[in-house]
């Protein structure tokens, strides 16, 4: 016995192949509760023994499909009755925040796309975003990630070297390395800095760079010590 036939043996569901006068002789002695009848009207008798092994091969996994189905349709029904379960509110007061905060960061700040760098400083525009990612791996400048693009910060070009990330940003992010992410940074360069006198780090950043630095030390001495 093949394969095919112990599996159709096992699910429980028999086949028959023939003529019309055969088949029908068949059935009369067969005591199956449902019969279900293909037809080949320009079949050979090898092509209905090849259709008859493709039964063979897929009954058996009719009942488990069938289960499935059940038990997926069960589980949408469940769900479709249990009602959706709501945040806590501190997380939705706290994603409030976070969102007006990029807003305002994003609303306030210069923030370019590698396309519009590379237009900018005169690079190649196949593969806008080749040197702004080098930089960004090198540590010399960091990029904001919003609806599926990367932003980098437009106040750290410098137009006196030819649109190049400024000397000072990497300073800065040495020293803010792994105690800021990406919007953290930006947060940072976007709010009034009482070391900087009230003033923006941005704004500082390509002509005072040397305090830019030493604002980002002493808010990262304060962290440690506060």
């Amino acid at each position: 016995m093949t394969a095919a036939k112990k599996a159709l043996e096992h699910s429980g569901v028999g086949t028959v192949a023939g003529t019309p006068e055969e088949v029908r002789s068949k059935l009369a002695h067969l005591s199956a509760e449902q019969v279900v009848a293909l037809t080949l009207k320009h079949g050979s008798k090898s092509v209905a023994h090849v259709l008859l092994d493709t039964v063979a091969i897929l009954a058996p996994l009719i009942p488990s499909i069938i289960e499935d189905r059940h038990e997926a349709r069960f589980r949408s029904i469940i769900e479709a009755l249990v009602p959706d379960v709501p945040p806590p509110r501190h997380k939705l007061i706290e994603a409030r925040m976070t969102a007006e905060a990029r807003k305002r960061v994003i609303e306030t700040g210069e923030w370019m796309t590698a396309a519009q760098i590379a237009e900018m400083a005169g690079y190649s525009t196949s593969n806008p975003s080749a040197q702004p990612n080098k930089w960004k791996r090198d540590g010399q400048i960091f990029a904001i990630h919003h609806r599926g693009t990367d932003y980098f910060p437009g106040y750290a070009f410098d137009s006196s070297t030819d649109y190049r990330p400024a000397k000072g940003l990497a300073r800065v992010l040495e020293v803010f390395r792994g105690k800021k992410d990406d919007w953290g940074l930006a947060y940072w360069f976007a709010s009034v800095n009482s070391f900087l006198g009230g003033k923006r780090p941005q704004d500082l950043l390509i002509s005072n760079a040397d305090r830019v630095v030493a604002a980002a030390e002493d808010e990262v001495a304060g962290v440690l010590h506060g």
